[in-house]
């Protein structure tokens, strides 16, 4: 292992050396860095190439920049193949102390372990470093696969981690990145481009479809398929690609199964169900749940799937009627996320809600509509909300070029503008 240890300067911060940042991501840092300085494992969970990794990097240089020393901290991403040295916990316990050993840092160590979930026995590692009170150590991870943090782990860790999802770029980041103006054509531009951080340093839609082709195939073969000796792949795709094109609707299992055997392919209800979870859980889609506003309580049968990036419709399954009206559903789904919201599909009676977003005591009703172009369609996105007797604030959001005013107590926003709202 020792000749290894070399590659550790290649991608740390000591001697003056500033390993690639990318976009400096604001937000997520800002979040973060209300956790740091105890002994809770910060825990950073995602797609792949959403940007987990230059989010630790930027927390790690922020550190620098706020005075720690460089040569206390120790970050390895898994993913570079000059760390599959490592293969499992001891692999990293022996690199760690090679670097202590070494570079005898005074005081704490900050340990940052990129695509932790590649390294086996992981579990074993963090739950023995975060409790090691003889040394001090502070801990961030990352990982794309939300049950990472499921079983053992969670129970050894109860009380002891924090969570963040990352997800691809908001609309902010994006015309933080490409420089653009802020009004409704660059809103369009990025609803029919892709927010995934590397895209943007592509050339051109050739290239750009090459990557976000890559990235499914990836996450599908080396995170699903393989982990889970999948029989059948190409259903699994399928699967995915019938997830893609029905973005934004109310859809069931059943739904899928009978259309399959419509195309003659046999499978089962609970093949299908258990493929859904595989690629739910690397964070490819999102599952939301219908929720009863009368009742207070989730309903089970159909539900709606979002895509964690258009960039896969857009680039890849663009062939498919797709109105621009269930891509705006889809990034206001995504932004009530990133704000922090847990959401589900709103259902009363005969009527639909498009999201009821909950934060701690706080509640939002939102309906998604691409223009509030004629009376019929004003009445249809209005309804459902004057029918809920409460007073949480109730919004339209749509892709309008002028501004309605509030009808009812119900408040029209500008799809462009809906993060300076929530």
């Amino acid at each position: 292992m020792e000749e290894n240890f070399a590659l550790l300067a290649k991608y740390n911060f000591w001697n003056g050396n500033v390993p690639e940042l990318g976009f400096i991501r604001v937000g997520y840092a800002d979040k973060i860095f209300d956790y740091i300085g105890n002994r809770l494992v910060k825990v950073l969970v995602g797609q792949r190439r959403a940007g987990k990794s230059y989010i630790l990097r930027q927390i790690a240089y922020r550190l620098v920049q706020d005075g720690i020393n460089p040569q206390n901290i120790f970050y390895i991403n898994k993913e570079f193949t000059d760390f599959d040295c490592v293969k499992d916990y001891h692999d990293l316990e022996i690199l760690l102390k090679q670097y202590k050993e070494a570079l005898k840092p005074v005081g704490k160590v900050w340990l940052f372990i990129d695509e932790i979930q590649n390294v086996t026995g992981w579990e074993h590692f963090v739950n023995s470093y975060s409790q090691n009170f003889a040394d001090n150590y502070e801990i961030f991870i990352s990982g794309s696969n939300s049950k990472m943090l499921s079983g053992e782990l969670a129970t050894l860790l109860s009380g002891r981690y924090v969570n963040f999802e990352i997800f691809p770029f908001s609309y902010q980041e994006y015309i933080g990145i490409t420089g653009k103006d802020d009004h409704r054509q660059s809103y369009l531009d990025y609803m029919e481009s892709g927010a995934l951080p590397e895209l943007f340093i592509l050339p051109n839609n050739e290239t750009r479809r090459n990557y976000v082709a890559a990235i499914k195939d990836t996450v599908l073969l080396r995170d699903i398929i393989q982990r889970n000796s999948i029989k059948d792949p190409k259903l699994l795709e399928d699967i995915f690609i019938y997830l893609v094109n029905n973005a934004s609707n109310l859809i069931s299992i059943t739904n899928i199964l009978n259309f399959f055997k419509s195309k003659k392919r046999k499978t089962t209800y609970d093949t299908i169900s258990n493929y859904i979870g595989y690629i739910e859980d690397t964070f490819l889609i999102h599952k939301v749940e219908r929720y009863d506003i009368r009742g207070k309580e989730t309903i089970s049968g159909n539900c709606k799937y979002y895509i964690n990036d258009l960039a896969y419709k857009n680039y890849l399954y663009p062939g498919f009627a797709y109105g621009i009206g269930y891509k705006l559903e889809n990034i206001v789904y995504l932004q009530l996320r990133r704000s922090g919201y847990d959401v589900y599909v709103g259902a009363m009676r005969d009527k639909e809600v498009d999201f009821v977003a909950m934060k701690g005591d706080h509640i939002l009703y939102l309906q998604s509509t691409y223009l509030l172009s004629d009376e019929q369609t004003v009445h249809r996105e209005y309804a459902p909300l004057e029918a809920i007797q409460d007073n949480y604030d109730k919004y339209v959001v749509s892709f309008d070029e002028i501004s309605y005013p509030s009808n009812k107590g119900i408040k029209h926003i500008q799809a462009w503008k809906l993060a300076e709202v929530i």
